[in-house]
């Protein structure tokens, strides 16, 4: 079997999940965490739904920024200079900035 996907979702953890406002239309994709908007929610509904869809094939995982910035997230955001919420793939900044199920999905099956 494949190394599973890794997809890791950098940001603080009392900001938004996007620089959208959380609507009843849920063009995320995510309703579990509707209406919070939060980050930390949106991420534990998108572990969820990816745990159901992918199973062992990805590794999902939140780094919280508010405590210190890894350096390698250093190095990401000097080179790139990425919206928040940070979406890696493999250790690749995406240009998703939010917390998109559909985009998401879509960088997984590139990999996949």
């Amino acid at each position: 079997m494949a190394d599973p996907v890794q997809i890791e979702i950098v940001g603080f953890e009392h900001a938004d999940c996007s620089p959208f406002p959380c609507n009843e239309e849920r063009t995320c994709g995510l309703s579990e965490c509707y209406p919070t908007g939060r980050l930390t929610a949106a991420f534990d509904a998108l572990k969820k739904v990816l745990d159901r869809q992918y199973s062992s094939r990805i590794a999902l995982k939140l780094t919280l920024l508010d405590k210190g910035t890894p350096d390698y997230i250093k190095k990401i955001i000097e080179l790139h200079h990425p919206a928040l919420p940070i979406v890696l793939v493999n250790g690749r900044a995406t240009p998703i900035g939010r917390i998109a199920l559909e985009r998401i999905h879509k960088e997984i099956e590139k990999v996949l």
